[in-house]
């Protein structure tokens, strides 16, 4: 490797770690998502962890992994999350007419 070739690459690791520290970057976007609540939205529906996981196809960890904020829901998880928080009732019913 060149002298050209690893200053090129010393600065991508340099920027990466700007980036990492939440600094801006020229080239990277970044877009804030809202943390789902899915602890709040569970008690809203009235059901227990193991009820809600069951309910909605999960398995009982990644409620308790969404619940303590270790990950988050995304993809359909999280769309079924919000449904399910605009209307716990109704959500909660449909999800149980199978």
């Amino acid at each position: 490797m060149d002298k050209e070739d690893f200053a090129g690459l010393l600065a991508g690791v340099r920027q990466m770690k700007r980036h990492m520290q939440g600094k801006r970057v020229p080239g990277a976007r970044t877009t804030r998502v809202e943390m789902i609540q899915a602890r709040k939205i569970r008690c809203a529906a009235g059901l227990s962890q193991s009820e809600f996981a069951q309910l909605i196809g999960v398995s009982l960890k990644t409620l308790q992994n969404w619940e303590q904020e270790r990950t988050a829901p995304t993809g359909p998880a999280r769309a079924l999350l919000k449904i399910v928080a605009a209307n716990p009732k109704a959500a909660i019913a449909a999800l149980h007419s199978d």
